[in-house]
């Protein structure tokens, strides 16, 4: 990854150190890698020979073999080879050495560039081998086979077997090198004994799901209703004929009109079940995808598998026939009573609401049906309620109805859905599960920003963490970095343990997740600035957006000696916007539009969430740039429309139920669970990994830069003369040197820089520039200092 090219900084100077090391030489590696290859085949054949001259060579002491000119060996590869392979194989492991070449030449094939496995697992499992193989081949044989007792387990497996079976007897070693030996092939090869069984189980657990689903709650008398049965899809068709005839006998007083409506209108019923057409934990590669270039320095680094997420779900949605009937009769009743006839009721069943669509006869006017929201509502006694007159391009009316018994979509059943893993998008989000039960997964790089807002409790912050893990599965830490603002400082506390995998930060930052407002505007001020020069690259290379850039770079069309760089996207994520406006206003508005409005071309997106929908949180100026929005349950009308613009968020039923709008379009959809537990496995599964020496830098950027006619210096900062020093001595006018060398805090550091402005020491500001400094050497600025008292 190639960090941030900043002048006089130190993160400059230590990336000019790395790019000068010894190894970046490409005759170094050849010959290095060339060496360590050839030593390797070199030590190979000598292991090998020694199986087929031993005998010859025991003649002669092996102390003695270099000293004795006269001794002549056989083994192919000379004295050296056999002596090496005399200590690897009879000293030491026996045939269980060949290991070791072969870590050698693994070591040698690295430095020609060769993707394989990190070396730290390749040395452990060939460790573990090695000892475990000497010692299980020892035990085998035994000490009564002479040589093959000893030879071929080595004098370590022969010794150590001696002396564990005069401690815990035969048996016990048998015991004992059965557990390890297994315990090593259930890690190492990452099978888990407890899902056996399940495995087993699969083939015929699948098409006994779809039938348990249909069947449950259905009398044999009913079963005649269900016309179709498919694996994925189910449409079952019901007919107000084939309801019990005493159920309608019961509603004495009812108009007959309206019991010859319910019996004539046929009610098809879609049910399909989230997650259904996921793929298996085996066919999920947790490989990085892509070239090779970006991710060369962390070549090894893993996906997070999908073991890491739990199974929540509660089983397939409990929607019983008896409760979609009575739903429809109660509809059917409703509008009748206000003389609206309807010729076909379609219900679709997802995990949270069931959809009803309903076909108006001819002459019918939406209208009407659309202003007896509560009186269906009323009648259904249930919360919720809302209908959309007309749905978009199915010439149908629908009325979404929650159910009685919702089902949790899980995030493991998005990861693992085709549509996520099939998803052709720069960033991928799997966000939940639509009504029709189908994974709703959209690109954040085409939205290009995300408006989240809801009610205290309703799933905002779940719904930051779906977002989050989405991209962390399916991007790699060089295409990637976060930036995260979290000023009520524990909802996304658990993700600073990514500081050098994924996450940005200035590089005088304390903290790796933002909390404070002073350092929000900072940072947002020098994402700006990170944005300006990123234009500058693209216009340098003659493209439009981020992803051409990046082509262009890894097919190796730009020059990095010219500035030029792999630029990663980078995802601001602010937890409670209405804090921070509250706080710091302007200085946070104007910084977050000019990112809004110009952030996407250079791959710069923007998740704001905030439980306060109010119009002087959420203004007209941030909603015009955040044309995708995504609304949780909100207590007032008034909420849905200032975030929304319509109604809608009001008569959600919570709980992860939500609404996404994106232009004049809006989808329900419910949102996918991951509790803190998975949100921890997943962060400490991917810090355990290799990661870059130190996190991705933002451009420096001096937020106290006053005119320095407004500076007292009368007033000055009892440390001005240190810092003064301090920044002659090093020819650097940074406010993060300051605050760093005289540990104190930026503003104070900032302070000290405008007054060492005033003085004449230091220049004006210049953006991601350092300062320039104006005294040459620490003589003259003794001069000035005493000039100035």
């Amino acid at each position: 990854m190639k960090k941030k090219k900043t002048k006089n900084t130190s993160a400059g100077k230590k990336g000019s150190h790395k790019k000068s090391g010894f190894f970046q030489d490409d005759r170094v590696r050849f010959i290095t890698g060339f060496f360590f290859i050839l030593f390797g085949l070199y030590l190979l054949f000598a292991l090998i020979s020694y199986f087929f001259t031993w005998k010859a060579d025991q003649s002669f002491e092996y102390g003695k073999v270099f000293s004795v000119a006269s001794v002549v060996v056989q083994n192919w590869a000379g004295k050296t080879g056999a002596y090496l392979s005399y200590l690897l194989i009879n000293k030491w492991f026996g045939v269980f050495s060949f290991t070791i070449p072969l870590f050698i030449m693994d070591i040698g094939i690295r430095f020609f560039k060769i993707k394989t496995a990190p070396l730290r697992k390749v040395f452990w499992f060939l460790f573990f081998i090695t000892l475990l193989g000497s010692l299980t081949i020892a035990y085998i044989l035994g000490s009564s086979n002479g040589y093959l007792g000893s030879g071929f387990g080595g004098s370590f497996g022969f010794f150590t077997v001696e002396w564990l079976n005069s401690l815990l007897g035969k048996v016990g070693s048998a015991f004992l090198l059965i557990f390890f030996n297994t315990a090593f092939i259930l890690y190492y090869f990452h099978i888990p004994p407890f899902r056996l069984k399940k495995k087993i189980s699969e083939p015929g657990a699948n098409a006994g799901r779809v039938e348990d689903t249909i069947h449950n709650g259905v009398s044999a008398d009913e079963e005649d209703l269900l016309l179709s049965e498919e694996p994925r899809k189910t449409e079952t068709v019901l007919s107000g004929e084939n309801l019990d005839n005493d159920q309608a006998d019961h509603r004495s007083g009812k108009d007959k009109n309206v019991k010859d409506a319910e019996e004539d209108i046929e009610l098809t019923v879609e049910r399909r079940h989230p997650g259904e057409d996921q793929l298996s934990e085996k066919e999920i590669s947790t490989e990085p995808s892509g070239r090779y270039d970006p991710t060369l320095e962390l070549s090894g680094y893993r996906m997070p598998p999908v073991q890491l997420l739990k199974d929540h779900e509660t089983g397939n949605s409990k929607v019983s026939k008896e409760e979609l009937l009575d739903n429809k009769n109660k509809i059917v009743e409703t509008l009748a009573n206000y003389k609206i006839r309807i010729d076909k009721i379609k219900a679709t069943i997802g995990p949270t609401v069931t959809l009803y669509e309903i076909v108006p006869a001819p002459g019918i006017r939406i209208s009407k049906i659309k202003n007896l929201e509560d009186d269906i509502a009323l009648s259904l006694s249930a919360l919720g309620i809302r209908i959309i007159a007309p749905i978009p391009g199915r010439g149908t009316i629908g009325i979404e109805v929650p159910n009685l018994h919702p089902d949790i979509v899980s995030m493991k059943s998005m990861i693992t859905s085709r549509a996520f893993q099939d998803a052709d998008y720069d960033l991928p989000v799997a966000l939940g599960s639509t009504i029709s039960g189908s994974p709703y997964v959209f690109d954040l790089a085409r939205a290009p920003h995300l408006l989240v807002a809801g009610a205290t409790g309703q799933g905002k912050s779940v719904g930051l963490n779906v977002i989050i893990a989405s991209l962390l599965y399916k991007k790699h830490p060089a295409e990637l970095k976060f930036i995260f603002v979290d000023p009520k400082k524990v909802e996304l506390a658990l993700y600073s343990k990514l500081e050098k995998h994924y996450l940005a930060v200035m590089p005088d930052a304390e903290e790796t997740i933002i909390t404070d407002t002073d350092k929000v505007v900072n940072t947002l001020n020098s994402l700006t600035i990170e944005m300006d020069q990123r234009y500058d690259l693209l216009t340098a290379a003659h493209v439009r957006f981020v992803n051409e850039y990046n082509e262009k770079f890894k097919s190796r069309r730009l020059n990095p000696e010219k500035g030029h760089r792999f630029m990663p996207y980078i995802v601001l994520v602010i937890d409670e916007f209405a804090d921070l406006i509250m706080t710091a206003g302007k200085n946070i508005e104007f910084p977050l539009t000019r990112l809004a409005q110009m952030g996407r071309a250079v791959g710069i997106h923007l998740v704001i969430a905030t439980q306060r929908p109010t119009t002087n949180i959420i203004t007209g100026t941030i909603k015009g740039n955040f044309p995708t929005r995504i609304a949780f349950k909100v207590t007032a009308m008034i909420d849905s429309r200032t975030i929304l613009d319509s109604p809608g968020a009001n008569q959600l039923v919570g709980r992860g139920d939500m609404l996404i709008g994106s232009g004049s379009d809006l989808t329900r959809i419910q949102c996918a669970y991951i509790d803190t537990s998975e949100v921890e496995a997943i962060t400490n599964y991917i810090a355990s990994q290799q990661s870059y020496p130190m996190p991705f830098f933002l451009p420096e950027f001096d937020g106290d830069s006053n005119a320095a006619g407004e500076v007292d210096m009368k007033q000055k900062d009892p440390l001005f003369e240190d810092a003064a020093r301090l920044v002659v001595q090093h020819q650097q006018g940074s406010t993060s040197l300051i605050q760093r060398k005289l540990s104190i805090g930026y503003n104070r550091a900032g302070r000290i820089i405008d007054q060492l402005q005033a003085a004449g020491v230091v220049g004006p500001y210049e953006g991601s520039k350092a300062r320039q400094v104006l005294i040459p050497d620490e003589y003259t600025l003794e001069q000035l200092l005493r000039d100035m008292e």
